[in-house]
């Protein structure tokens, strides 16, 4: 049987993110679904995620600061970054993210 590797790619230190006006800290240098995964991390498993750009269901709205394009991503290809606002997510993410206590309203499907 091979051995998979680490769950998170190697990081130093937490970068800042929010995710529905709520902040939370995850590991930089992972990509983006990778680092919710740190916050929930059994859920996320669990989720229908095929993390390789498939699916869709790993589908985000965000931007990097005030004044910044707000953009559309796959979760499971965006890098984090310090500073990333998410503002809206798949329902699979919302599901998976459900016990972090997010405001649902301003999330869309």
């Amino acid at each position: 049987m091979s051995n998979p590797g680490p769950l998170f790619r190697p990081f130093e230190k937490l970068v800042k993110i929010s995710i529905s006006g709520k902040e939370f800290q995850v590991p930089e240098g992972n990509m983006l679904l990778r680092a919710l995964q740190y916050l929930s991390p059994e859920e996320v498993a669990h989720g229908r995620f095929c993390w390789n750009e498939e699916c869709q269901y790993c589908r985000v709205h965000f931007d990097l600061g005030p004044e910044t394009p707000n953009r559309v991503a796959l979760s499971c290809k965006l890098m984090v970054e310090e500073g990333m606002r998410i503002t809206e997510m798949a329902q699979e993410i919302r599901y998976c993210l459900r016990e972090l206590g997010l405001n649902n309203n301003q999330q869309k499907g």
